[in-house]
């Protein structure tokens, strides 16, 4: 199945009629968020199923993996967002100094506006949806561009928002990376990116110039350290967990293993042990394993194999994009698969012995979006306080994208802004400062010729 490239012309009139309907104010109504969040939890209850079968067409993804990774997710946002909304939306009171009185401070949460929301491939649904549940409780209007690589997913939810929405609220444009380019030559009043580092750097030159408010959520390559006194069938069994997920193709998969010298080989030989536990009949023909999205990223894979020694896996068969997960050892940090975020079920190998090796070598490469690290807690934090990531965990792997009371996001080279359940209303509104004022006095403090200025000054000191 192909996708077809939404032309210019309507690419123009959907901006065009958005930014009258945002205008119209139907969208700040609290009433009409509430419905609109409602419209979206009835929409992906009926479109469930042929959401989970387009993800196993286009990713080989299981109805488990894709509800507990992808659609589940979504309608967990949108009941959040349901229980709260009012909460997030209210006014809210403020503290006034005491050179301010006797006015009030107010903050006033308002939408942003006219928004486009871009998503990748890995996760096409949860990456599309859960951004377009915070545009919708805040209040804004959506525009929605999936991703080609995966056509019957991207089809599927044309068809569900056409179903649900008004295309002058929420719309969907389809295409290569030409409508991409299409869509960011228009003005938006937010940009809401999921994708590579190197997207995301076009992104933001083409909307510089309106000075256009962003949250790219990027990527890179995520460490994931196993020291001395890690409980080993633990660390390799969340560590291949996390790995296997979506076949690697994750944005906070863990990247590459940096393991201590002392229990290199006793790791690699449990890793393969909980592999088989984690699949008892191998990866090649089970329903639980997503295979390769494309031809040019599985020969992109391919490719990294010759950049070391395979001490597990290894196999591939390029007809059906299966890639069986892969141990790679003696990689040196100049290796192609030590430069780009590997996006698959290759994990290279490098080994320590002191823990401050790890902090220098992080700390030269790119901030990356995820941080794992596997031994004892306060190593743990030791470790942390002294690296930068996105998110991060201590004996585990994924987790802390699946906690909503905490942010997720990027930081420097791999993404800005962060979202999921009250940041993601924040991240499609502004904070509004209000000074209101009342008039049955009027203090002459503030006043030129600055009569009483010493007294402001002792104040302003307090």
């Amino acid at each position: 199945m192909a996708i077809n490239n939404t032309d210019a012309a309507r690419i123009d009139a959907l901006v065009a009629a958005q930014r009258d309907f945002y205008a119209s104010g139907a969208t700040r109504d609290l009433q009409f968020r509430k419905r609109m969040l409602k419209t979206l939890q009835e929409a992906l209850q009926k479109w469930e199923k042929p959401l989970s079968d387009a993800l196993w067409h286009d990713l080989h993804k299981s109805y488990e993996e894709s509800f507990m990774t992808e659609i589940g997710l979504v309608f967990g946002e949108i009941s959040d967002a349901l229980k709260h909304l009012r909460k997030w939306a209210g006014r809210r009171r403020r503290p006034t100094p005491v050179t301010g009185l006797p006015s009030s401070s107010y903050i006033v949460r308002e939408p942003l506006g006219c928004t486009l929301i871009v998503s990748p491939w890995n996760y096409p649904v949860q990456l599309l949806l859960n951004p377009l549940v915070g545009a919708i409780a805040a209040g804004c209007t959506a525009i929605l561009k999936p991703s080609p690589y995966v056509p019957e997913v991207s089809s599927v939810v044309e068809k569900m928002i056409l179903d649900a929405f008004p295309e002058e609220y929420v719309a969907v444009v389809q295409g290569d990376r030409t409508v991409n380019a299409r869509l960011l030559e228009k003005r938006y009043d937010m940009v809401f990116f999921t994708g590579s580092p190197a997207l995301g750097k076009l992104v933001m030159e083409a909307q510089a110039k309106y000075l256009t408010p962003l949250v790219l959520e990027l990527g890179g390559k995520s460490p994931c350290i196993v020291d001395k006194d890690a409980k080993l069938d633990i660390a390799a069994r969340r560590i291949a967990w996390g790995k296997c997920l979506n076949s690697g193709q994750t944005c906070i998969a863990p990247d590459y293993l940096f393991l201590h010298e002392d229990i290199k080989d006793a790791f690699i030989a449990e890793f393969k042990k909980q592999l088989d536990i984690l699949y008892p009949s191998g990866t090649m023909d089970s329903g639980q394993y997503v295979h390769i999205v494309r031809d040019s990223a599985f020969a992109r894979l391919k490719g990294y194999l010759a950049d070391g020694e395979v001490v597990a896996g290894g196999r591939h068969d390029a007809a059906t994009r299966w890639f069986e997960p892969t141990l790679l050892d003696g990689v040196s940090p100049q290796a192609p698969v030590m430069q780009e975020e590997i996006f698959g079920p290759i994990f290279p190998i490098m080994t320590f012995r002191d823990r401050s090796e790890v902090v220098s070598f992080v700390n030269s490469r790119e901030k990356p979006l995820a941080f794992y690290y596997f031994g004892k807690e306060a190593d743990g934090w030791d470790i942390i306080s002294r690296t930068t990531s996105g998110g991060a965990c201590i004996n585990d792997t994924i987790m802390h994208i699946a906690n909503s009371n905490v942010p997720f996001g990027g930081v420097g080279n791999s993404g800005m802004g962060s979202y999921h359940s009250e940041r993601s209303f924040l991240a499609f509104s502004h904070e509004r400062s209000v000074i209101s004022t009342p008039t049955w006095i009027d203090l002459k403090l503030r006043y030129m010729p600055y009569k009483m200025f010493k007294l402001v000054k002792k104040m302003l000191l307090i």
